[in-house]
């Protein structure tokens, strides 16, 4: 077979991300490694390595684990720790010439476990727990990544790939909602909050999660608790149209992935009505 010559650059794979909890036989699991994407190309006895903005890194000691390892040429994808001592690698796109895109994830991923690794460069292992989410909240992952068996190496965001990253769960107080938007019935919404000393300060709204008899059921019983102006004492982001606001006197449970810069809840969800 004839050899290719070496791309200079190839669009990494991206995960998408799901608020889903699911299993099965069709797919694979690896933990989330919290740190900076890194592509890392051999080609004889070069090594460029880029962030997945195709910025190139200045790395000496991953550079050299990846220059001795014998081969000719080739592509490693992974994740590089913020400390910049571990590159946790996960998939082979380019070996010895031939192009891995297309082969399904169980072949990339055999080549790449058959590469007589050293640290600092190490492979991320498969997960064989039934409920690896669970095992990631356990030990303090970031997450966890679910890969469809049989699925080839796409350069874009792909739902072959999909990231469940480790919720926070955390009270919350209601002091509004928006009104029902389509064909949804009840409330649009919950504006949430939470106490911070004297200060009721607005957290996000929270719209995932109500089904359509909890979504009357609140809105009969926030009604009742309507008042003319905003309780919120501090905090941006309110909204000016289609808001109605309540005393906060009704508690609920929700679970969202992070603060934003802005300190609001990203991606929450509700879980409980207190």
């Amino acid at each position: 077979m004839r050899r290719a010559p070496l791309p200079e650059w190839v669009e990494p794979m991206a995960a998408t991300l799901t608020q889903e909890r699911f299993a099965g036989p069709e797919w694979t699991f690896e933990q989330k490694i919290d740190g900076i994407r890194l592509l890392a190309f051999k080609g004889g006895g070069r090594v460029s390595l880029f962030s997945r903005t195709r910025r190139l890194q200045d790395l000496p000691a991953i550079a050299d684990a990846v220059a001795a390892l014998p081969v000719r040429d080739a592509i490693l994808d992974g994740e590089l720790t913020w400390d910049g001592t571990t590159y946790h690698t996960f998939d082979l796109v380019w070996l010895d010439g031939r192009d891995l895109r297309p082969l399904p994830i169980e072949e990339r991923r055999a080549r790449l476990f058959d590469l007589p690794l050293r640290r600092p460069l190490v492979r991320v292992p498969v997960l064989d727990d039934d409920q690896p989410w669970e095992r990631a909240a356990r030990e303090g992952w970031e997450g966890v990544i679910a890969k469809r068996r049989g699925s080839p190496y796409e350069g874009r965001r792909s739902p072959h790939w999909l990231k469940m990253k480790i919720e926070i769960t955390r009270e919350f107080v209601v002091g509004g909602f928006t009104d029902p938007l389509g064909k949804r019935v009840g409330l649009g919404a919950l504006l949430v909050g939470y106490h911070d000393g004297a200060d009721f300060v607005f957290a996000g709204k929270i719209g995932t999660g109500l089904d359509t008899t909890l979504l009357l059921r609140l809105r009969e019983r926030l009604g009742a608790l309507e008042i003319p102006t905003p309780p919120f004492t501090r905090g941006t982001g309110l909204p000016r149209v289609r808001a109605h606001w309540t005393r906060p006197e009704v508690v609920v449970q929700a679970a969202f992935l992070e603060w934003t810069t802005h300190g609001k809840l990203r991606h929450p969800r509700l879980l409980e009505v207190r």
